[in-house]
């Protein structure tokens, strides 16, 4: 009785240690099924090229703009143009009607012929005088010879007054021409045949321009940057230039800056030039500039949700046993997306992202590797 007793026992004994392995074994198999893990959206640690980037509501302006004047004042006889017209330099738009110039130039050209005749009869008895004055010396009183001289080059000096009275009534004849400064568009117009225009240097009077021309074969775009940023901005510098309303992107050079921080808006005016040959880009549409500072190479960065910012900033990583462990890192360069771990983090290293409050460290968890909006 007593062997059987011990055979019953050792049996139980057996039967029950069996029964507590498979438990553990299930428990076990449960466990390395995720069963009792919670799933964490984890990124690598990885490295690219990083910076920082400002960006600025910009507007397209014309290269060159002016509105075009009269020299003499007038009525338009004609109107060779109107808006929208492209115009090529030294075309000519449009016409005065000034009849009282063409009358002075040709009492001013009258005047020039009579003097340029005086001034010939005037050298004439000059060189005649001294011609008899050597062949026979003493024929010719000194005083003669004194005032033919002094006749012919007073002629000579009318001659010279005249042309250049000439010379500007044909100026102010040619001011009756109007012609393009350069090439452009003609973006709006002013005068029509028989408006009266005054002349553009008049002070006393609202003069008005007769049309306004554009260049916009090449464009100016201006944008403020700043006080905080004036610091990073460089001539030649990269900028990325966003058209919305074309849904157009391309890239750009900074041109040009002032140098100086307005003192109202705290920000500095800053340009960049960008050809238009088609004339695609419109002055006055918008855009935005994208500017970037602080450029890193081949730096370490992991996405901006992983970091805890604070006076000492954290991330949650999962170690080679997926647990959780606070990790401290010190941070450089942040964009919109992605930051840059200077220190506390190594290359493919996995940082959680999302709710911290949902883990605490030393929880083991299932990791799964986030690319974008995709888990692997």
């Amino acid at each position: 009785m007593k062997r059987w007793s011990l055979i019953i026992l050792v049996a139980a004994a057996a039967i029950a240690g069996a029964v507590f392995a498979v438990r553990g074994f299930r428990k076990e198999i449960k466990t390395e099924e995720g069963g009792h893990l919670f799933s964490v959206a984890v990124a690598k640690a990885a490295r690219e090229d990083l910076s920082s980037e400002l960006m600025c509501y910009a507007e397209f302006r014309p290269y060159l703009e002016v509105d075009l004047h009269a020299k003499v004042s007038g009525y338009v006889d004609k109107m060779n143009v109107d808006f929208g017209d492209k115009v090529k330099a030294g075309q000519l738009m449009a016409t005065l009607e000034v009849p009282e110039l063409h009358d002075e130039l040709r009492n001013a050209e009258a005047k020039q012929q009579k003097a340029e005749a005086d001034y010939t009869n005037a050298r004439l008895i000059n060189t005649r005088l001294v011609s008899v004055s050597k062949e026979h010396p003493g024929l010719v009183a000194q005083q003669d010879l004194d005032t033919a001289e002094a006749n012919e080059r007073t002629a000579a000096a009318t001659v010279a007054a005249t042309k250049a009275e000439v010379e500007k009534d044909k100026t102010l004849v040619e001011y009756t021409q109007i012609t393009a400064p350069f090439d452009g568009i003609v973006t709006h117009r002013y005068a029509d045949p028989g408006s009266l225009i005054q002349a553009g240097t008049a002070s006393n009077t609202q003069t008005m321009p007769l049309v306004r021309v554009s260049d916009n074969y090449r464009l100016r775009l201006d944008f403020p940057v700043s006080v905080n940023y004036v610091s990073g901005i460089h001539a030649g510098d990269s900028v990325d230039v966003r058209v919305e309303s074309l849904k157009k992107t391309f890239t750009g050079k900074i041109t040009r800056f002032t140098h100086k921080v307005d003192p109202v808006t705290r920000t500095m005016e800053t340009e960049v030039e960008v050809p238009n040959p088609d004339l695609e880009l419109i002055p006055g549409i918008y855009a935005f500039v994208t500017l970037k500072f602080d450029r890193r190479e081949n730096a370490l960065t992991v996405p901006v949700e992983a970091v805890a910012p604070g006076k000492q900033p954290t991330v949650y990583l999962v170690n080679a046993q997926d647990q959780i462990e606070e990790r401290p890192v010190t941070i450089g360069v942040a964009t919109p997306y992605k930051v840059e771990v200077a220190s506390g983090l190594k290359e493919n290293d996995l940082v959680m992202i999302g709710a911290r409050s949902l883990v605490k460290p030393g929880q083991k968890v299932r990791p799964k590797l986030t690319n974008g909006n995709h888990t692997e």
